[in-house]
C-alpha cells in the first residue's frame, strides 16, 4: 500500500479530462522507459535511481551512522559547509522530520548550522558569534572542492578551528569530515594530506539528486533522525514506481509528471507553486525549487518552480494567487496525521469570539484552511494538485524525496531536455572569477570582453 496519494482537487475549465491525460500516457511512458533503460540524455547521472536499496547494505552507510554517533556525543555544533544540493536536501529533511526550531529544541544532538551557501560577510560574522566558545565540528561537502562559496567558508572556519585549538593539528583534524569525489579534486587531495575522514559524493548523480547519499545522510544522522528509515522509505518508493505504466492512474510518480506536463503545455501554465501548511516544510520547498529548476529550466523550456507556506503566505501572496495572472498551478502537500496535538481551549467570557473552535485541534483547523484555500483557488482558476502523505517522519519523507526525484527526471524527458545537466549555472561563475582576478587565460579573455562590451573592470 503506497503511503502517498495523488489527486486533483479542482473544478473549472482547466480540469483535465481523463481522456486528455490518457492521451499523454504514451509520451510519459516513453520518457519513463528511457529513464529506466538508460537510453535518455544524461543517462550516466542516474546513480540515484537504484541507490536507496543498494546503499542500505553499503559499508559507507554503516560508517555514516558510526561517525554521526561520534559527532553527536562530542560536538556542541556541526557546521555543514555546502551549497545547492550539498546542503538543501539535508536541511530540508532535518526540518521536515523535526521542526524549523531544531537548533532550539534538540536533545542530545549538536546544533547544526549551514554555511558555504552565501558570500555575505554579515552571515559569516553572525555564525562566528553563534559558535563562539562551543566545540564545533565541520562537514564540508563539495565534489570538486573549488566551488567558491564552499571553499571560502571552509578556509574561514577552518582558520577559526585552528585558532581555537592553537594550531594543534590532532585536535583540528579530528573535527573535520569531508564529503567529496572518490577519485579526484582539490578537496580530496587535501584530505589525504591532512588525514581527514572522507565520504563519497557519487560521481553518477548531481547534487540535487544526492540527499539520500552521504551528502545528506551524515548531517541528517547527526540530527538524530533515523536514516535507515529514510532510506527504507525511498527504497519502497523505488519499488512502487519502478515500472512504466501504459495508462494514467497506475503509477502516481508518472501521473504527477503527466499532470505537470498537461498544465504546462496544454493549459499554458508557466509557474508551479509547491505549497505546504507546515512551517517545517519550508526548506523542503527550497530543495524542490532547486531540483526542478536545475533539471527543467533549459532551452527556453520548463515550469518555473516556486514555493509558498500556507497559511502564512495567504496573507502576502494570496491576492496574486487568487486574482493575478492565470499562469499558476499549485502542488499542495498535506499530511493525514498530526505531528503533535494541540487543541483550542474554551474561555468563560469568550472575549475573542473563538469558543466556536473549542476542543478543535490546530491540525483540524489547519486542514479546514487547506480545504477552503483549495476551493477558493480553484474558483480563481488556479488548479490544485494535491499530494497526501501519511505523516512527517523519516520513512515517509524518504518516500517523498524519491517520488519527486523520479517524477522530475520523467518530466525532463517529456519536455525533451536533459534533466541531469546544469550548464547555465556556470555562466555567472565565468564572469565572477574574471572580475575577481582569478588566474587563467580564459578569465583574461572574459575580462577583456567585459571591459569592451560593458565597461566593467
Amino acid at each position: 500500500m503506497e503511503p502517498l496519494e495523488l489527486s486533483l482537487q479542482y473544478t473549472g475549465a482547466a480540469t483535465p479530462a481523463n481522456h486528455e491525460l490518457q492521451q499523454l500516457t504514451t509520451l510519459a511512458q516513453t520518457a519513463h522507459q528511457a529513464l529506466e533503460d538508460g537510453t535518455g540524455r544524461g543517462a550516466g547521472m542516474r546513480g540515484w535511481l537504484r541507490f536507496p536499496s543498494q546503499y542500505l547494505q553499503h559499508e559507507e552507510f554503516a560508517r555514516v551512522q558510526t561517525t554521526a554517533e561520534h559527532i553527536k556525543q562530542n560536538a556542541d555544533v556541526l557546521l555543514v559547509i555546502g551549497i545547492g544540493g550539498s546542503y538543501l536536501g539535508a536541511r530540508a529533511v532535518i526540518e521536515a522530520c523535526t521542526s524549523r526550531y531544531y537548533n532550539e529544541t534538540r536533545k542530545g544532538t549538536p546544533a547544526i548550522y549551514f554555511t558555504g551557501c552565501t558570500l555575505s560577510e554579515a552571515d559569516f560574522a553572525d555564525l562566528e558569534q553563534l559558535i563562539a566558545g562551543r566545540d564545533f565540528y565541520i562537514n564540508v561537502i563539495s565534489k570538486s572542492g573549488q566551488t567558491l562559496e564552499c571553499a571560502v567558508a571552509f578556509r574561514h572556519f577552518r582558520r577559526l578551528l585552528s585558532e581555537k585549538w592553537q594550531g594543534n593539528a590532532e585536535e583540528i583534524n579530528k573535527r573535520i569530515y569531508v564529503t567529496t569525489d572518490a577519485r579526484k579534486g582539490t578537496l580530496l587531495e587535501e584530505s589525504k594530506r591532512q588525514g581527514w575522514p572522507t565520504f563519497v559524493v557519487p560521481t553518477d548523480m548531481g547534487g540535487r539528486y544526492s540527499v539520500l547519499s552521504a551528502v545528506g545522510l551524515l548531517p541528517i544522522a547527526c540530527a538524530g533522525i533515523d536514516v535507515e528509515q529514510l532510506l527504507q522509505g525511498a527504497a519502497a518508493a523505488q519499488v512502487a514506481y519502478e515500472s512504466p505504466a501504459n495508462a494514467y492512474g497506475k503509477n502516481a510518480c508518472q501521473d504527477y509528471a503527466t499532470i505537470r506536463y498537461f498544465y504546462h503545455k496544454n493549459k499554458r501554465k508557466s509557474v508551479e507553486l509547491f505549497a505546504s501548511y507546515e512551517p517545517g516544510m519550508v526548506m523542503f520547498g527550497e530543495w524542490f525549487k532547486q531540483l526542478y529548476g536545475e533539471s527543467e529550466g533549459k532551452q527556453g523550456r520548463g515550469l518555473f518552480p516556486a514555493s509558498v507556506n500556507f497559511t502564512t503566505d495567504l496573507h502576502s501572496l494570496g491576492q496574486y494567487i487568487q486574482q493575478g495572472r492565470r499562469i499558476l498551478f499549485e502542488t499542495v502537500l498535506v499530511f493525514n496525521q498530526p505531528h503533535n496535538t494541540i487543541a483550542v481551549q474554551a474561555e468563560e467570557n469568550d472575549g475573542d469570539g473563538l469558543n466556536y473552535l473549542a476542543d478543535k485541534t490546530l491540525f483540524e483547523i489547519n486542514r479546514k484552511a487547506f480545504q477552503a484555500t483549495a476551493l477558493a483557488h480553484a474558483k480563481g482558476n488556479c488548479p490544485n494538485l494535491v499530494i497526501s502523505l501519511e505523516k512527517r517522519d523519516a520513512y515517509h519523507i524518504g518516500w517523498l524525496i524519491y517520488f519527486f526525484e523520479k517524477a522530475c527526471a520523467i518530466s525532463g524527458y517529456m519536455l525533451g531536455v536533459n534533466p541531469f545537466d546544469q550548464d547555465g549555472v556556470e555562466s555567472y561563475k565565468k564572469f565572477m572569477f574574471a572580475l575577481l582576478g582569478k588566474p587563467g587565460r580564459e578569465h583574461d579573455k572574459v575580462r577583456a570582453k567585459l571591459k569592451k562590451d560593458y565597461g566593467v573592470e
